[in-house]
This record gives C-alpha cells, sequence and structure tokens, in this order.
C-alpha cells in the first residue's frame, strides 16, 4: 500500500463513528467469525493470516483469556480466546476452531503487535458499504460496548441481518491484558 493510500484509510476504532460522521473513506472488507451463535467482523486490514488451532504452550499466571502462546515462524504470538475475553467461559476446541492471526497497533507506540484470536468458526470475507453500518447501540449487547466499533448491516436472501463490527485495538489491547495479568498474579499470591 502507498503512503498516499494509508493516509486516506481510517480503520476501525474508537473513531470509527467519527470517520463515518465525516465521511472518511473506510475499509469495506471484513472478516465474519463465529462464537457460539453470534457473528463478529474485523476489518481485513487487521488480518495477518488464518491458521490451523494447534498445540499452545500455556503461561503461567495470565488471565483466562490468554490461551497461551504459539511458535509462527519463529516468532512468539500470544492467543487470546474471544469468548473469554467477552467474559465468558472459554471457547470449547472443535473441529472448526482456528487462530487468526491480526496485527495492532503495540501500546506505548512502541509499533506493530501481532496476536492470535481464537474463534470457534470462520466464515467469509464480506464487503460492508459505510452507508450500511450503524453505531453500536448503548445497551443490550453481551461484550463491553467499548469493543463495538458498529453494526454491519448484511443483506442475505431479502432479509436483513447485523454483524458486529469489534473494535480489534480495543479488544486487544496489550495495556489491559498486562493490568489483568497483574490482577491474576496478586490474587494467586494473596
Amino acid at each position: 500500500m502507498s503512503a498516499a493510500i494509508d493516509a486516506n484509510v481510517v480503520t476501525y476504532g474508537s473513531s470509527a463513528i467519527v470517520a463515518l460522521q465525516s465521511g472518511a473513506a473506510l475499509p469495506s472488507q471484513f472478516l465474519t467469525f463465529m462464537l457460539g451463535e453470534e457473528q463478529y467482523a474485523v476489518g481485513i486490514l487487521h488480518i495477518k493470516e488464518i491458521i490451523e488451532y494447534g498445540s499452545l504452550a500455556t503461561v503461567p499466571m495470565m488471565p483466562d483469556c490468554v490461551r497461551g502462546v504459539i511458535n509462527l515462524r519463529g516468532a512468539v504470538v500470544p492467543v487470546m480466546d474471544l469468548s473469554a475475553r467477552f467474559g465468558r467461559a472459554q471457547s470449547t476446541i472443535g473441529k472448526r476452531s482456528c487462530i487468526v492471526i491480526v496485527e495492532t497497533e503495540g501500546g506505548d507506540g512502541d509499533g506493530k503487535q501481532v496476536l492470535g484470536m481464537l474463534v470457534d468458526a470462520v466464515n467469509a470475507v464480506v464487503e460492508i458499504a459505510a452507508a450500511d453500518i450503524e453505531p453500536a447501540p448503548s445497551f443490550g449487547t453481551r461484550i463491553r460496548p467499548d469493543f463495538i466499533a458498529g453494526m454491519g448491516k448484511l443483506v442475505d436472501k431479502n432479509r436483513g441481518r447485523f454483524v458486529i463490527l469489534l473494535d480489534i485495538e480495543r479488544v486487544l489491547s496489550s495495556e489491559e491484558i498486562v493490568e489483568m495479568a497483574r490482577g491474576s498474579a496478586a490474587v494467586a499470591t494473596a
């Protein structure tokens, strides 16, 4: 991608609604995936690859949402269980379980961070026009409202349905995970 294109691209995040209102260019392609019976999506610009679920090395004293780490071509990549991150039980590993490798902005401005998200199943890459994205509801969702960048309308055989567009920078916030790990360590030593 050239620098000129990068300057015009706004990724979903806490400023998604401001960007929608200002008419800025937004990503239109999203990877959809399942967690239980609910469908979620992440902007395709964050996705590096999708890999089959394999063995994870567990890390002691980590919060429940951090399932462990994998070796991805020589790099240690932490894997987060999105179900546990959303305050639910840990995901049950099934035939379609996989790890979505994403790249986010690192905390404290230290560049890019690569993380894995454990999901129940990956569905497809879909196109959602900016006009088909609504603000997140302030209540009634099963996850924290600040994790939701918006609600994308999917047209499917003359019936509309919504997909929850995640603010991946907040969901995978390394600062918040570090705080959770510190809390886990404090409880373990008490």
